[in-house]
């Protein structure tokens, strides 16, 4: 066994795990998960910079992290960042203020690398059970979204720049910055026309229509998940290799999409950092199984985080 520690620093939010991990086994034995809401993309989108108190919540929570790691002894740490730290002019300001914090530079991957630790993440511990193969990847984060393919090993990978919260700042935010609850029917075409062109970008190269299994990662999909399991506390245990149908996802979607900020606050098993963007997570779930043809999504709650974990393991 090693025990190592990954991050993953995304557009929404910050994770850590540490855990046992035994390449021999294939187990991966979680001693410590943990999820942050910081916003680190907030407004990447339209002044392509981070802006300072994003980049303080994101160090904030980088100073508990390190308490954890020092605490639990991981031997390896890796600090992996996606989109919206890709994105940013000022990006050195946020790889400075990580190694100052836990002493490791944080890697600003690329959307296939991204691609490859969520499939690997996913994928490692269904080769074994009741699932047709060729698996469908699909990782909604804030800023992008990843499509990866394979059957045990990556076939094809896409990332495309529609993620939850980058689709809520462009379309359901107004002008002087507030956030239009529910959405308009144009607003909402808007998103649409959007995911529409980012899935023709990726059938480019991802054959979606070959899936023989679609597995769904992260808040957007486990918060969905959640809902049409009728939880009401989060329970990663209940939600993980769930099976949602496609006209449970249509339902919720529609429902998040009418509803207010307060309607959708109200509901028990919602994070209260993904009440105002949950809507677009869930249209872009919706979407990508409309085009692809899946009955279902399968729910994982592991994902690119255990990917990193066993890159270093």
């Amino acid at each position: 066994m090693t025990r190592v520690a990954a991050v993953d620093c995304g557009t929404n939010s910050i994770r850590l795990l540490v855990a046992d991990a035994d390449p021999r086994t294939g187990e991966i034995k979680d001693l410590d998960r943990r999820m942050t809401i910081v916003r680190l993309g907030q407004d990447v989108d339209r002044t392509g910079r981070l802006a300072p108190e994003a980049l303080e919540r994101t160090f904030a929570a980088c100073r508990e992290f390190a308490g954890v790691i020092e605490e639990l002894g991981a031997e390896r740490v890796r600090f992996v960042a996606t989109s919206a730290s890709r994105d940013a002019e000022n990006r050195e300001d946020f790889v400075r203020g990580v190694v100052d914090i836990l002493g490791v530079e944080p890697e600003v991957i690329s959307g296939d690398q991204e691609a490859e630790f969520s499939f690997t993440g996913a994928t490692k511990e269904l080769k074994a059970g009741h699932l047709t193969p060729p698996y469908l990847v699909v990782d909604i984060g804030g800023g992008s979204t990843e499509f990866v393919i394979g059957d045990g090993a990556v076939d094809a990978a896409r990332s495309v720049d529609i993620g939850c919260v980058r689709l809520t700042e462009r379309h359901l935010t107004a002008a002087d910055g507030t956030r239009v609850d529910p959405p308009t029917l144009g607003r909402i075409t808007a998103i649409k026309a959007d995911i529409t062109a980012a899935l023709d970008l990726v059938e480019q190269s991802v054959p979606l229509a070959r899936a023989g299994t679609l597995v769904g990662l992260a808040g957007s999909v486990t918060t969905v998940a959640a809902i049409a399991l009728g939880l009401k506390e989060y329970d990663s245990a209940a939600n993980h290799h769930s099976r949602i149908p496609l006209d449970r996802v249509r339902e919720i979607t529609g429902e998040l999409l009418s509803s207010t900020h307060a309607q959708r606050a109200a509901i028990e098993v919602m994070h209260p950092g993904r009440v105002d963007v949950i809507a677009a997570g869930a249209l872009i779930l919706l979407s990508v199984m409309e085009r692809s043809g899946a009955r279902e999504v399968v729910v994982s709650e592991h994902d690119i985080l255990d990917g990193i974990a066993w890159s270093i393991a």
